[in-house]
């Protein structure tokens, strides 16, 4: 009788298997919903970069008098062109470079798109190659709300 009430304190190792698989579980989880909010943060933040660069653009059209040429480009909005007159001083950026979307790619400017507008920014979404689904949407500032 006095073997039994002698129990040893501690932890067998089938129930630390069990924790460890619980914590793995719970972790596996916590990284899927985690890794889904990063890529809807990416387009959001692309949206946004699209319409303040849409919105530079129209600043440099009221001031210049003129859309930027396809060849010009964004560069347009930290360098001013030799054959405009009315550039705003510094550009038309808080930056010195053009931002790139939230996947590292550069925005592509062109002029007079297909939907009929004076311009659109675009940007090829996570694949960074045109069309795509999902995240690898194409976005385009005159879409931009």
């Amino acid at each position: 009788m006095a073997n039994r009430n002698k129990r040893k304190n501690g932890f067998t190792l089938v129930e630390i298997m069990a924790v460890i698989i619980i914590i793995g579980l719970l972790a596996a989880i916590g990284a899927v919903n985690f890794l889904g909010q990063t890529d809807k943060a990416r387009v959001t933040t692309t949206k946004a970069n699209l319409k303040m660069l849409h919105n530079a653009i129209a600043q440099f059209k009221m001031d210049t008098g003129r859309y930027p040429t396809e060849e010009e480009g964004l560069n347009v909005l930290i360098e001013a062109p030799s054959d405009v007159k009315g550039y705003q001083e510094g550009g038309y950026l808080d930056s010195t470079t053009v931002p790139k979307d939230a996947w590292g790619n550069d925005f592509v400017y062109v002029a007079y798109p297909e939907s009929g507008k004076p311009y659109a920014i675009v940007s090829f979404g996570a694949d960074g190659q045109e069309g795509g689904e999902s995240y690898d949407t194409d976005l385009y500032s005159t879409d931009a709300d």
